[in-house]
């Protein structure tokens, strides 16, 4: 059969159980053999408190039975109407087994389902047929249950509903010449001007079928009649009606409706079938303004009025919840950028909503909640459509790239209260996280939440720098240090070779620089690929700050090793003396630092070729003794290469 356990507590009338299993994550829409949900059940079976769970725990009143079910001994001789019947509502099943409080309990639960605060809860459909095509209003009536009937009515079912053989239904409660649902219908307003498909008016339909309706019967539809012939006719004709409005632009009376807040018209001019769908359209000669040429349906105009009856009616008479403007909005945009929150869930809990729709920006619903902080329709989105918060823009970005770049707290905070990814990449040439995204807008909060909510923090970017590396080009030690207590590889180098200190001092970040050398022990004397120290790097980029750093790498490593040369035999006193940069010169010579060393070529700052070698006088005026000599196979004045007979003729010539 099929059945779970929460079916079986139903189907033996255990509503207890039943209802404890319904509480503690029991599935409340699976399916057995026949197609039957445990709303089915418990429908079935006349369980209303286990009725009004199910549907506020998210079961979907919608799902027809699939097969028809074993009639139960007891029912079998009672009533044929439910022999061999399937696609089955559980509203269906209510009427079709007498539960008139089961049914109430689902009446109740659509009023209730607009103003729920769990989104869970999905809309009954009244439209849909069980396979003798009948509504849940049809098989209201031919089981006698009107006073049902009127309540289903009451809650938005359709009286003119058609079968599939152009049928309504009253045509067919007078061909079955049900005299009472007959008059029912006519009271409750059916339209009678509709014809069967052989041409016959509802009138002449009763004629032939003898049915004895009453002369004040008639005469009260009459008199009806003529109310509504009256105000049609004063406004041009039909229910739809087309007509002058705004600016010489052609509407409806419905867009008319709408326009003048009359919801009560609306409503009215909806169930007798007018046109839900077109937009206003021009006049003849092109006349109109915006209102001629916005694309909205009635659906969008009610959407921005905030018309909520409206709405309703549109959505239970087949207006498309998915037509877009002209600038290619959907009414969910429309009732999102207008903060109308009832209309937003109703709209949203429609089954065929299209959650990916993006407008003429780019924004599906899900960024138009995020770009007007509406938390609550993003997570009702998010409900329907769980990836809806991954979907990117033309750049690349999904909803939380653009909040963290925006360093929009709130929006990244909501994001990672509904589970977004927070590893996920830029779809872009950069391949950036969110981690690295917050580091470069320099939001410590942000970074703080990202790796509290489980960003990987040494997830690297494609030329290999991790956040470190990036905090680290900026002055941002706060967020160094966040990086290195959340255990970032301080170690890890780039494409380049190089570490985050390498950087830190390519770009003068003195405090990322404390940083660095106080709180963690990254190797201040490790080489990148062009064979350079942070020092190294320091005297061929330092700033105005240069001879603080140095101060600073010294008061951190007084042993540091200032002669050591790069691959080119530079040392930082050279590499700093051929940039011009005095204060680091006089700062390295200061701290003892040989100055004739060779590099590879042959240069040292006594050789090097500037401007003006004032430079070099002044480093020599501060020496206060001799400067330590320095190992080498050349002569630092000539360059001669060092021997036996050059060094012979060298005494010779500083002999008197």
């Amino acid at each position: 059969m099929g059945n779970c356990l929460l079916q079986w507590a139903a189907g033996a009338g255990n509503e207890a159980a039943a209802l404890f299993l319904a509480t503690n994550g029991a599935h409340v829409n699976h399916k057995n053999k026949w197609g039957e949900t445990p709303l089915h059940t418990a429908c079935r079976h006349g369980l209303a408190n286990l009725t009004a769970e199910l549907l506020q725990q998210g079961a979907n009143p919608n799902l027809q039975t699939e097969e028809a079910l074993p009639l139960p001994k007891e029912v079998t001789s009672l009533t044929s109407s439910m022999d061999n019947v399937y696609l089955q509502t559980p509203l269906h099943m209510a009427i079709a087994y007498n539960h008139p409080d089961v049914v109430s309990v689902i009446l109740e639960q659509k009023a209730n389902a607009l103003h729920a605060t769990n989104n869970l809860q999905i809309i009954p459909d009244f439209s849909l047929k069980d396979s003798r095509d009948q509504t849940v209003l049809g098989l209201a009536l031919w089981t006698g249950m009107h006073t049902i009937a009127a309540q289903l009515l009451g809650s938005g079912a359709s009286i003119n509903d058609t079968m599939s053989d152009g049928q309504t239904l009253l045509h067919m409660a007078i061909q079955r010449q049900d005299s009472k649902s007959a008059l029912f219908l006519l009271e409750h307003q059916a339209d009678i001007n509709v014809r069967t498909q052989d041409g016959e008016t509802a009138l002449q339909l009763a004629i032939r079928n003898q049915l004895p309706l009453t002369r004040k019967g008639w005469l009260a539809l009459a008199n009806n009649l003529e109310d509504i012939a009256s105000t049609l006719v004063r406004h041009g004709c039909d229910a739809t009606c087309w007509g002058p409005g705004p600016s010489g632009c052609l509407q409806t009376l419905l867009h008319r409706a709408i326009d003048e807040n009359n919801e009560s018209t609306a409503c009215f001019l909806i169930r007798s079938g007018c046109d839900v769908n077109s937009p206003r359209q021009p006049g003849a000669n092109g006349e109109g303004e915006e209102e001629a040429r916005d694309g909205q349906t009635p659906l969008h105009l009610a959407a921005s009025w905030g018309l909520e009856e409206t709405v309703q009616c549109l959505l239970e008479f087949g207006a498309n919840v998915n037509a877009q403007d002209a600038e290619s909005r959907t009414p969910v945009h429309v009732a999102i950028s207008n903060q109308h929150s009832v209309i937003i869930q109703l709209l949203i809990s429609h089954p065929d909503i299209h959650l990916n729709v993006r407008d003429r920006q780019g924004l599906t619903p899900f960024a138009c909640a995020m770009t007007y902080k509406n938390n609550k329709a993003a997570e009702a989105i998010l409900k329907r459509e769980s990836g809806a918060a991954e979907q990117v823009d033309n750049k690349g970005r999904n909803f939380l790239h653009v909040a963290v770049q925006n360093s929009d707290i709130e929006s990244v905070l909501f994001l990672i209260s509904v589970q977004a990814n927070v590893n996920s990449r830029v779809q872009d040439a950069s391949k950036l996280t969110p981690l690295h995204l917050a580091v470069q807008a320099g939001s410590e909060i942000i970074v703080r939440n990202l790796l509290l909510a489980g960003a990987k923090v040494n997830e690297l970017t494609k030329h290999r720098q991790t956040a470190l590396h990036l905090a680290a080009q900026q002055d941002l030690p706060t967020i160094c240090s966040v990086l290195l207590e959340n255990g970032v590889d301080f170690a890890a180098v780039d494409e380049n070779g190089n570490n985050a200190l390498h950087l830190a001092v390519m770009h003068g970040r003195l405090n990322n620089i404390r940083v660095l050398l106080t709180e963690c022990t990254v190797d201040a004397e490790a080489f990148n690929l062009r064979g350079q120290s942070p020092l190294h790097i320091l005297g061929q980029y330092g700033k105005e700050n240069a001879a603080a750093i140095f101060d600073l790498f010294l008061e951190c490593m007084p042993e540091y090793p200032l002669d050591k040369p790069d691959a080119e035999g530079n040392t930082v006193l050279l590499l700093a003396y051929m940039k011009g940069n005095a204060n680091l010169c006089r700062a390295i010579v200061r701290s003892g630092a040989r100055l004739g060393v060779n590099n590879n070529q042959g240069v040292n700052i006594f050789n090097y070729q500037v401007a003006t070698k004032q430079l070099l006088f002044r480093l020599l005026d501060m020496l206060s003794k001799e400067p330590p000599w320095c190992d080498g196979s050349n002569c630092y004045e000539c360059t001669a290469k060092f021997g036996v007979t050059p060094q012979s003729a060298l005494w010779t010539s500083a002999l008197p």
